[in-house]
């Protein structure tokens, strides 16, 4: 198994980010783990660090639904950002939806290699680890 530096959940629900911090370590993928409550804080992190290899995470595990920047705004906005960064980020949806359309757009996106429905399971983290 691969193991990553460091991995960025962006999701706002306060139980589930106390979860998925459980089952990163359960996992044993990562030591480090970046918490954003919102696409906006994000994105301003990434904008911040753009060629900081150190600051930037090896992943994104991002949920859709959130306040002032949703999942995907986030990635409309993160996209254009991706020929500046110094490392490619992939991302991975990460919700509770399962929505075929929603399914369906997050294959639009270049920088997103999957769309997992909660919950993530120690196992799934483990295949993205080695995926990465």
């Amino acid at each position: 198994m691969n193991k990553l530096n460091t991995v960025c959940v962006i999701d706002d629900d306060l139980i589930y980010s106390i979860a998925i911090k459980h089952i990163i370590k359960r996992s044993e993928i990562s030591t480090d783990t970046l918490f954003f409550k919102n696409g906006q804080v994000a994105l301003e992190y990434f904008m911040q660090n753009l060629t900081d290899l150190a600051l930037l995470p090896d992943v994104i595990l991002l949920d859709l639904n959130m306040p002032v920047l949703d999942g995907w705004q986030f990635l409309d906005k993160y996209e254009p950002l991706i020929d500046k960064l110094s490392k490619i980020i992939p991302v991975y949806i990460v919700s509770s939806s399962v929505d075929e359309d929603e399914y369906n757009k997050a294959k639009s996106f270049h920088t997103v290699k999957d769309f997992i429905v909660k919950p993530i399971t120690v196992e799934r983290l483990q295949q993205i680890a080695d995926e990465i």
